[in-house]
């Protein structure tokens, strides 16, 4: 509510800021109720996946010797933060696909929100951890051992962490402060920033900015680094044997994909202004369940080492005709 003040050479604007509202309305995906049915088998299918693959890669990568290694180092915590990422998203999709009305609470909503970033920031910079993790193996081969030891390792973890509750606190900020006095409709099957700023009874063009800075602008520099960094490698390895050169590329190209995955809907929605359209939805499913689901299958199907960890400890048999991701020697520099 906004009150008037008018005296003899001044005007004073108060605003007084006032919440009306306890709970959201999702939309959802649709409202027809056939197409609620199919995302619900569909996505439950996709939920039993994504755990059943992210604890397989968590659990066989810490019961061998491949927790001593650097680049699965960091994908056990990739699949740890894929498993945490979309369990603050999924299991609701799933619940609300059959429901007629999809409400979530303001307070449900608001941890939603900060989970989701939470989560999502740590996978954005595990990601650029394991990049720089390729370029140190390649690039810089005889200081592996010094630069990527455990204790560097563990510490870059918990500066990731610290990282993205930065990010997710800011976010959470620029939310939980803005007013919503009606409607309460969200338009998507989350809570996230850019669909809340529609709904807040308030000018919110700055705000938006102030979203693109802590998100878009990031995850963009962030995505063109990572890129940078495969562009020396591909670089670095052309005076390697053939073979050799196969080999950096095709474990390279697992990661490259990962990358794209995750960034490319990300920043599709957050570098731009802050606006909502219809297929924000579409290509917000891609970084919380389709790259969460085919993450442990890229790093895992082709992978020689994650396979024999498998088998090993599962005592499951997974052959494989090509094996083209067998890392060559560059790639096999234990932390010390």
């Amino acid at each position: 509510m906004i009150h008037l003040i008018t005296g003899d050479h001044n005007l004073l604007w108060i605003m007084e800021y006032k919440n009306n509202i306890t709970e959201f309305i999702l939309l959802g995906l649709s409202q027809q109720k056939e197409i609620g049915i199919l995302c619900f088998f569909l996505f439950l299918l996709c939920y039993i996946a994504i755990l059943t693959g992210n604890l397989l890669v968590m659990i066989s990568i810490s019961c061998s010797q491949l927790i001593n290694q650097p680049m699965y180092f960091f994908l056990s915590y990739l699949s740890l933060s894929d498993l945490c990422y979309t369990s603050t998203v999924t299991p609701k999709l799933i619940m609300d696909s059959l429901l007629t009305k999809k409400s979530i609470s303001y307070t449900g909503c608001m941890t939603q929100l900060f989970s989701m970033h939470f989560f999502g920031g740590i996978e954005i910079f595990i990601l650029t951890g394991m990049a720089y993790d390729r370029y140190v193996a390649i690039c810089k081969p005889l200081h592996y051992t010094v630069i990527m030891s455990r204790q560097k390792c563990n510490a870059m973890i918990a500066a990731y962490c610290a990282g993205a509750f930065l990010h997710s606190f800011g976010q959470f900020l620029l939310a939980v402060f803005l007013p919503y006095c009606g409607p309460n409709e969200i338009d998507h099957y989350l809570c996230d920033v850019y669909p809340l700023l529609k709904l807040a009874c308030t000018d919110t063009s700055k705000i938006g900015f102030l979203v693109i800075a802590n998100s878009g602008l990031i995850g963009m520099v962030i995505f063109v680094v990572v890129l940078i960094s495969y562009a020396v490698i591909l670089y670095t390895v052309r005076s390697y044997s053939a073979e050799n050169r196969r080999k950096a590329i095709s474990t390279c190209s697992s990661h490259i994909t990962v990358v794209v995955l995750f960034f490319a809907p990300l920043l599709f929605i957050y570098i731009r202004p802050a606006t909502t359209l219809p297929e924000d939805k579409v290509f917000a499913l891609f970084y919380t369940i389709i790259a969460p689901m085919l993450n442990p299958l890229i790093y895992t199907l082709r992978n020689m080492e994650m396979k024999n960890a498998i088998q090993k400890v599962w005592g499951l048999s997974l052959r494989s005709k090509g094996n083209r991701l067998r890392d060559f020697p560059a790639f096999h520099h234990p932390a010390s």
